[in-house]
């Protein structure tokens, strides 16, 4: 995460309208924000693959967007769009839990 006060990773240029809108809110390089990054990372790649757009947010940097965003605990996976809002706590190695709450699945 470095020195970056956010990291934006976009799937392209084209991103159609219904790309899924990501902000994971983070702890520096805690063992647990390391494990959400990748293993989101590595979801988004295999099942969103050009379809989404994925806000990475270090709470030290940016404290004043996890204030605006309620955030409560670490780290922290709100996906914005498609659909309502759903937030997910932990180091998201849980695909299945993953992939239901962005509603990828049933």
């Amino acid at each position: 995460m470095g020195d970056s006060e956010g990291f934006l990773e976009s799937c392209g240029e084209d991103t159609p309208a219904l790309a899924y809108e990501l902000r994971l809110f983070i702890s520096g390089a805690s063992p647990n924000s390391i494990r959400a990054v990748e293993n989101l990372k590595a979801i988004c790649e295999k099942h969103l693959p050009g379809r989404y757009k994925l806000e990475i947010i270090d709470i030290h940097q940016q404290k004043e967007l996890a204030e605006f965003d309620n955030v409560i605990a670490l780290p922290l996976l709100i996906k914005k769009s498609p659909g309502t809002e759903r937030r997910m706590i932990g180091d998201l190695s849980d695909t299945n839990r993953v992939l239901k709450g962005l509603g990828l699945i049933k």
